[in-house]
């Protein structure tokens, strides 16, 4: 018999997989999962095909296609007033996911430390302990998902290597201030702590708020890798496509682990989006698009009772069944599953020590069918 020494002893299948697999077992609701149930762009998809017909199918440069980095540079230059150079500034990556990996995995060595603020997006802490470093976890302050930067201060030390921010935050819906941004800053200048912004859901910012990106701050922005991803800007998540944006150093760094992880990324798709770039900006309607999503699922929810946490992004909405249930998150998740049949994802997943606020998260980026059939079953819970 072989005998194999796990280097993820932890790490079992994904809440988003256990989630959904009940749902589809028990025929239920599905607003667990992260994935629009409704159709992208008429026009980007036939843009697609037209470069698949075009034979455009064979690999695409490492870093990416140009004309899509040089698309990405005046999305840059427009929504950020910065200047990047396309050439050594900005890799395609196969995803946001596949981005987050390949800059932990380019700068973590044995023994170095990496910041998560929890509840936090679950592919950071398996990146980081197989990359040999140690990850050091946070938790933001229950019920408002604020960073304590006092805490923060004291738990940096000589083994930082980096810090991990996610804005707009999954799960916990929360958008960063210019002042955590100011925060973050002043505890890291005279360091070598690299930061990982995780932007993915830039474009996904309610009531009239403003996206702060780390890309906005000069200091910060020498020392970031910031991740993104189409999937979530184009309702595309199956496409896995999503880019990194690092000064020329790091870029460099982050590229000879990209080249060795995927090489290249999809090819037609990678032309088909510049070009739908440079004939729509519609991501600039996605906040609105996503906040009358939100503002319908709540509206239909106000007299059940949940309690409503706040959302500010992302287009997930939390709710506290604490006035329902003395049950753990995982358990009473489940019984709806079962019982209910409306599937949701329980937020002590996303927590190290599997902390327990009562709290469930549903995604509202489905069609208004959908919503209403959930609305109907929360009201009746």
């Amino acid at each position: 018999m072989i005998q194999l020494k796990s280097k993820l002893p932890q790490v079992g299948t994904t809440i988003f997989s256990v989630m959904s697999a009940l749902a589809n077992e028990h025929n239920a609701i599905n607003l667990s999962q992260g994935f629009p149930n409704y159709s992208c762009s008429e026009r980007l998809k036939n843009l697609v095909n037209e470069y698949i017909q075009k034979d455009m199918n064979q690999y695409a440069p490492m870093p990416g296609v140009y004309e899509l980095r040089k698309a990405l540079a005046d999305k840059a230059k427009k929504l950020y007033n910065i200047e990047l150079n396309p050439n050594d500034e900005i890799t395609i990556t196969a995803g946001g996911t596949q981005a987050i990996f390949s800059a932990i995995n380019t700068t973590i060595r044995e023994g170095d430390e990496v910041i998560i603020f929890e509840p936090a997006y679950d592919c950071y802490a398996p990146a980081i302990l197989l990359a040999g470093g140690i990850p050091k976890y946070i938790e933001l302050e229950f019920p408002e998902y604020e960073i304590n930067w006092t805490h923060v201060a004291r738990v940096i030390n000589s083994k930082t290597k980096m810090i991990i921010i996610n804005n707009p935050n999954n799960p916990a819906t929360k958008i960063l201030k210019k002042q955590d941004l100011e925060m973050l800053d002043k505890l890291t200048q005279g360091t070598d702590i690299l930061i990982l912004s995780d932007e993915v859901y830039e474009h996904l910012v309610f009531d009239k708020k403003t996206h702060v990106s780390i890309l906005m701050h000069k200091n910060l922005r020498e020392r970031s890798f910031v991740c993104f991803s189409f999937g979530k800007s184009y309702h595309v998540t199956g496409w896995k496509i999503g880019y990194t944006i690092a000064p020329p150093k790091l870029t460099n760094e982050f590229r000879k682990a990209h080249q060795f992880t995927v090489f290249a990324v999809n090819t037609p798709i990678q032309y088909a989006i510049a070009q739908y770039m440079n004939e729509s900006d519609d991501y600039n309607t996605l906040s609105k698009f996503y906040q009358e999503k939100r503002d319908y699922f709540i509206k239909g929810i106000k007299n059940s009772r949940f309690e409503i946490l706040p959302c500010e992004g992302s287009y997930f909405q939390l709710l506290s069944y604490k006035n329902i249930s003395d049950e753990k998150d995982l358990d009473f998740a489940k019984r709806l599953t079962i019982e209910k049949k409306i599937a949701s994802i329980p937020l002590s997943a996303f927590y190290n020590k599997n902390t327990d606020n009562k709290v469930l998260r549903f995604c509202f980026a489905k069609t208004d069918d959908l919503l209403d059939k959930g609305i109907e079953i929360i009201n009746e819970i």
